[in-house]
């Protein structure tokens, strides 16, 4: 039997660490937690929200999936939504995708890959959309990265026709959905300037009235 012993080690190597450098870390992450940020990024092993961000635990507040998606019909993810909004009440919710993305290239192409298949069936929809683009770029890498700028957009937008964040501007509530890609190559992130804050923005259609 395998206990991963050298995970288990280097978390007492880290907490160790941490109370050196500051005594009082631990109990302050247990009598509080108030991040201003919620994270919506990719389940990419690569993609840490906090290490990326240079935030410590407790400043950020997480929900990956493959391919950082935002579904109608995901509860788990709306359910995230909504505490970070209604509860902890975050200024910032970002979606953050990155360059390179397998979900992304998976919903490219036509290879069957099981349940994964139902999970980016709206990546296919959102490809098609852009398909007269896409078929513009000659270089397969930038076709790629291209399609996860857009995909990142498409969640931004998907997630400012929620009610939880329009009722939140409805009530004055100070929150911005922000979009965001990564290059892991670098380690940049780059503002795709998708920037929503008022429920104006969102186009009449999609917008919950009283």
């Amino acid at each position: 039997m395998h206990l991963l012993e050298n995970i288990l080690a280097q978390n007492k190597l880290w907490a160790t660490n941490m109370v050196k450098d500051d005594s009082e870390f631990f109990s302050r992450l247990v009598n509080q937690q108030t991040p201003q940020y919620l994270w919506i990024g990719c389940a990419d092993s690569r993609v840490s929200a906090n290490q990326i961000c240079g935030l410590l635990p407790g400043e950020i507040f997480v929900h990956r999936n493959i391919a950082n998606l935002v579904h109608y019909t995901d509860v788990n993810c709306l359910s995230v939504v909504q505490y970070a909004i209604e509860v902890l009440r975050v200024k910032h919710i970002i979606v953050c995708g990155h360059y390179g993305c397998g979900g992304v290239i998976a919903a490219m192409q036509n290879r069957e890959l099981g349940l994964i298949d139902h999970w980016l069936r709206n990546l296919k929809d959102l490809y098609l959309q852009n398909k007269e683009q896409i078929d513009g770029i000659e270089d397969q890498v930038a076709k790629i990265n291209f399609m996860c700028e857009q995909n990142v957009r498409q969640q931004v937008t998907n997630l400012c026709h929620t009610t939880f964040v329009q009722n939140a501007w409805k009530n004055g509530q100070n929150l911005t959905v922000h979009g965001w890609i990564y290059d892991i190559k670098d380690g940049h992130i780059r503002d795709l300037n998708a920037c929503y804050d008022q429920v104006e923005q969102v186009p009449e259609i999609y917008r919950i009235k009283d």
